[in-house]
């Protein structure tokens, strides 16, 4: 009998297409683990590609936040964040 995959049909290792993909889909997997309706195996499964995502989100976000910089005094600087 063949494992069925995660509640969106994704593999836990394929990576997102997008951020907003990554964000949309950890938010679906959250609402049906949340349900409590799933069984066992893809709520680990589940979590599984919970985490992908997550990380996933977390590098994109790095990133972002190293590439933002903001003018000032006529200078660009690195971004450094609220104080």
């Amino acid at each position: 009998m063949a494992k069925q995959a995660p509640a969106t049909g994704n593999t836990p290792e394929a990576e997102p297409a997008s951020y907003e993909a990554a964000l949309a889909e950890l938010e679906q997997l959250v609402a049906a683990m949340e349900g409590g309706q799933l069984p066992l195996d893809r709520l680990l499964a589940g979590y599984r590609r919970g985490a992908v995502l997550l990380g996933y989100c977390r590098n994109q976000l790095e990133a972002v936040e190293q590439q933002v910089q903001v003018l000032e005094a006529g200078q660009l600087k690195p971004w450094v964040g609220p104080s």
